[in-house]
């Protein structure tokens, strides 16, 4: 017992070290670029109506965000990261290796993928197998056979004859981005999985199904444009054949350049997202470090702020920067586990 009592005591003892050596009063946040702008407008909020200093934010991507947020607890490292999909097995066990024991999963709403161009060019109508035909690493061979051969597609014409005859470019994220993991899972996985005896795959070999159904080709047409939105705008308003895959809050912001492609018959707009009628959307969140709430300034405080109604309820601000907002029920037991600082358990 003595031992046991001892042991915790200099845990205790050199965690509040790491705070005491270097105090930190502003919030440090990372992550996804997607919730980037989100996290930004409710934090200039929380700056002006209250007395903490407005917290810092840095877009990294959701793994770029995972990997800095689980490396420890203490002053050095982030105290919140954000993420436009939900925290990984691999990257909760790398929490907990680093003594990031105690985290609070906040979900804030949702966001659609879009895949979108210029509004000078015409707009696309796709399908998610389309998509898949066009984009993944390996596909079904042409000759109809079952089995799959290393992507031959150059233009969209060769992918659906209904397609134009237009060379295949697509600028999309890098593999640290939560809309590269959102994109891969929910279009090229959706696609895939119209081809039944690759569906059929999942059941006798998991691996091998994932594998097929979420490998980006990398010969070229998929060319990886960086964490940076603003860039993809400005190539696509170069390139009027290129297509550029990001979120709808982005799309929302702005529409006097970019248009969003039709996917299955949907457009992604915010009734068709909020709805669940357009296919490509996926929930975003931010992840708490427990141990910095009560030492970093205005933890507690920011969070209250994220989860006010003024901010992300259903006429809340964030819904106004686009930001699908969560239903009054999801809303409610969020709140809750704020109120609680409920521990995540995966």
């Amino acid at each position: 017992m003595k031992k046991t009592l001892m042991i915790a005591t200099v845990a205790a003892t050199a965690m509040s070290a790491q705070f005491a050596t270097a105090a930190r009063d502003y919030i440090s946040i990372v992550g996804s670029s997607t919730v980037y702008p989100f996290a930004t407008v409710v934090a200039e909020h929380f700056g002006k109506s209250t007395n903490y200093k407005t917290p810092k934010i840095e877009s990294t991507g959701s793994g770029g965000g995972m990997k800095l947020f689980c490396q420890g607890v203490g002053v050095a490292y982030p105290d919140i990261t954000n993420a436009s999909r939900r925290i990984k097995s691999s990257e909760f066990e790398m929490c907990q290796q680093n003594g990031v024991k105690d985290i609070v999963e906040v979900l804030i709403g949702y966001d659609g993928i879009v895949i979108g161009n210029s509004i000078n060019a015409k707009q696309m109508e796709l399908t998610r197998r389309d998509l898949f035909l066009a984009l993944a690493k390996q596909v079904p061979n042409p000759d109809g056979s079952e089995s799959l051969v290393n992507n031959p597609y150059k233009t969209w014409k060769d992918v659906n004859p209904a397609l134009p005859a237009k060379s295949i470019e697509v600028l999309g994220p890098p593999p640290t981005s939560g809309t590269r993991d959102a994109f891969q899972e929910l279009v090229l996985e959706g696609g895939c999985k119209t081809f039944p005896w690759i569906k059929a795959m999942k059941a006798t070999d998991k691996n091998a199904y994932k594998t097929v159904c979420r490998s980006v080709r990398e010969d070229g047409p998929y060319i990886e444009a960086g964490e940076n939105d603003n860039l993809i705008v400005q190539k696509l308003n170069a390139n009027k054949n290129a297509l550029g895959i990001f979120g709808f809050s982005f799309l929302d912001q702005n529409a006097d350049k970019i248009q969003g492609s039709i996917v299955d018959g949907k457009e992604p707009t915010f009734e068709d997202i909020a709805d669940g009628s357009y296919a490509v959307s996926r929930p975003l969140y931010f992840y708490v470090k427990k141990d910095h709430i009560g030492t970093i300034p205005g933890m507690k405080e920011f969070l209250n702020e994220f989860t006010s109604e003024k901010a992300f309820g259903s006429e809340g601000y964030l819904s106004e920067k686009g930001m699908i907002p969560l239903g009054d029920s999801e809303r409610t037991n969020v709140a809750a586990d704020i109120k609680t600082l409920k521990n995540l358990a995966m």
